[in-house]
């Protein structure tokens, strides 16, 4: 039997149709999905019309538009096209057991069932958009949450390249390999022992790269427990751990477009770093609870005091992953290493300090300068940093006058607990500097420093080129 005869011409709806059909329209317009539509319409008009079942035909919009089992051994009895605003949007097709309704249907029903289902889903396909729309808002609100959170720590901080101090060799090769990798996108290793202002150079790298406009986000590897640093880098979605009250934006994701700066990363738990090498060489993450994965596109720059190659080979970091980010590493150098940027930053911290306490100090005495020059500076420049702090809040006037730097012993850096050993070359660097500053800089002649050391002038004018010792540490009267 055709569609067509599955209709009446002649044949009007009776009262208790239109009451059903009026019932109908009610229900269908506040249908929460097309499942709930489709079974609406199959128990409001399975008894007038004597139809197994009908359902609503279309390209699937969600897991609830499904064939129903067993509906290939029924036969299709009538199709209703339904339409939406571009055109024809799918089917309602009623399906029986038999070849035919009985009674047939009413010619005017179509059209009528037609309108107002083709509504129904409209204010079903709207409402699912909606509650998408609600989502991503919700989602980017939760994101620009996080950003202004880390914008306002930036602004407290206002770090910029200027704050990297320092004219010695050292400091000048350090600048060099700056200047050829900050615009790129690659990722970058910063070694260097604690103090020596990883950070620092991290953010001058961001800084100075076409991602500057963004924010740069760090995570401390070593500061997150080891439970927890899956979340912190990925996020994860409500209810999916407990704890998990809402979702949360991890820090890959917060970092998009801009710099994710990893550090302490030799301490991250090696089933991490399985995950962490994922993410970074497919650029794509996934929430824990999620069901998907974001693509992101992050530069990393990661930083440690550890040597990776060593905890390579010990079997405590994952060779992939060293690989991976020894892209382009850069050394930073301990402060004994370039003890000819010691008074340069003592100056920038005593200034720094002076104006944020109120006070007025318009220099460091040489016997103080002495002192700094002398002191190897196990904690580096960070240490450095915090004994001009104490200095100026310690000062009577305007002069820098005493510095209270701990013995070896007293600091826990003492030689025999085999933390740090000078090299001969060091050793002979700072004995110089002693020599030349006890003769206020006199090199030849009686009481010089050749005389003192019992070499010839050319001899020590030589290693004083090769051990790179500045004149400004050479010339420091008593006052």
């Amino acid at each position: 039997m055709s569609h067509d005869e599955a209709l009446s011409p002649n044949r009007q709806l009776t009262a208790q149709e239109m009451a059903v059909l009026t019932s109908l329209y009610r229900q269908l317009a506040t249908a929460p999905s097309l499942l709930a539509l489709q079974q609406i319409l199959n128990d409001q008009l399975k008894a007038l019309f004597h139809f197994t079942h009908c359902r609503i035909s279309r390209l699937p919009l969600s897991a609830d538009a499904h064939v129903p089992a067993g509906e290939a051994s029924e036969h299709e009895v009538l199709a209703i096209a339904l339409h939406d605003e571009s055109g024809t949007w799918g089917h309602l097709r009623f399906y029986s057991d038999r070849e035919a309704i009985s009674p047939a249907i009413p010619m005017a029903l179509p059209d009528q069932v037609s309108s107002v289902v083709s509504l129904a889903i409209a204010n079903i396909v709207s409402t699912e958009k909606l509650s998408r729309q609600l989502e991503e808002i919700k989602h980017y609100q939760s994101q620009l949450e996080e950003q202004n959170a880390y914008l306002l720590e930036e602004a407290k901080e206002g770090f910029s390249y200027d704050d990297i101090i320092g004219s010695s060799g050292p400091m000048q090769r350090v600048f060099q390999l700056l200047s050829q990798v900050s615009f790129t996108n690659s990722t970058v290793l910063l070694l260097g022992e604690t103090g020596t202002g990883k950070e620092l150079v991290a953010r001058a790298i961001h800084n100075s790269s076409a991602r500057k406009d963004r924010l740069m986000v760090r995570v401390n590897c070593a500061a997150i427990p080891a439970h927890l640093i899956e979340s912190e880098l990925f996020g994860h979605e409500k209810g999916s751990f407990t704890g998990a009250f809402e979702r949360r934006i991890g820090k890959f994701e917060l970092a998009n477009q801009a710099t994710l700066f990893l550090d302490e990363i030799g301490e991250m738990p090696l089933d991490m770093q399985a995950k962490l090498l994922r993410a970074i060489q497919e650029r794509e993450i996934e929430r824990i609870g999620g069901k998907g994965v974001i693509k992101v596109d992050v530069r990393i720059i990661a930083a440690t005091n550890r040597n990776l190659l060593e905890e390579v080979q010990q079997g405590r970091f994952r060779s992939d992953l060293f690989y991976r980010l020894h892209v382009f590493p850069i050394t930073l150098p301990p402060l004994r290493e370039r003890t000819g940027d010691i008074s340069l930053l003592a100056k920038q911290f005593v200034g720094r300090f002076a104006k944020n306490n109120g006070k007025s100090i318009s220099r460091i005495s040489s016997n103080v300068m002495k002192a700094l020059l002398a002191y190897p500076w196990p904690g580096n420049v960070r240490e450095l940093e915090h004994q001009m702090e104490r200095c100026v809040l310690l000062a009577r006037d305007h002069v820098i006058r005493d510095v209270l730097l701990p013995s070896p012993t007293q600091s826990g850096h003492a030689p025999a607990a085999g933390i740090y050993t000078k090299t001969h070359e060091e050793n002979e660097r700072e004995y110089i500097i002693r020599v030349l500053n006890q003769c206020n800089g006199k090199i030849y002649g009686p009481g010089g420093a050749a005389q003192l050391l019992n070499l010839k002038v050319g001899t020590l004018n030589s290693k004083i080129k090769k051990l790179g010792i500045s004149k400004e540490q050479i010339i420091l009267r008593n006052h």
